[in-house]
């Protein structure tokens, strides 16, 4: 994997740059591209790829780093934490993410809570059948 092409910001997505950088970094760790100790590129590196300001990808790190992803060391840079458990731990918060999501928007088309469990389920069935 090439040092930084993990990531792609986007100028039309609706989301904060930083947070584009955050999820794509949890999505790596979440599917095992990035495994505890992976070195990160430096923030004025990453920024300066991605062309965006420093302060973005300082944001990033930080957020990264509150939520346990990454363990960043002073003059030695940022890596991704070496937490037990800490793939699935990444993978059953995103999962999480999603389905609040979907709840969320089934409440604004005023679906009550058993309509969402329905679609959840109908959801479910349909991917279990694409799998076979």
């Amino acid at each position: 994997m090439e040092r930084h092409s993990f990531i792609t910001i986007s100028q039309s997505d609706p989301r904060p740059l930083y947070l584009q950088v955050v999820e794509q970094i949890q999505r790596r760790v979440a599917v095992g591209d990035l495994v505890p100790g992976a070195e990160l590129p430096s923030i004025r590196e990453l920024a300066s790829s991605l062309q965006v300001s420093v302060i973005t990808i300082k944001r990033a790190y930080l957020e990264l780093e509150h939520n346990g992803i990454i363990s960043t060391r002073h003059g030695k840079g940022s890596v991704i934490a070496d937490s037990p458990g800490l793939q699935s731990s990444v993978q059953e918060r995103e999962f999480r993410d999603h389905l609040e999501k979907a709840v969320q928007l089934g409440m604004l088309l005023g679906m009550s809570r058993a309509e969402i469990q329905k679609k959840i389920a109908e959801a479910y069935d349909h991917a279990q059948r694409g799998i076979k």
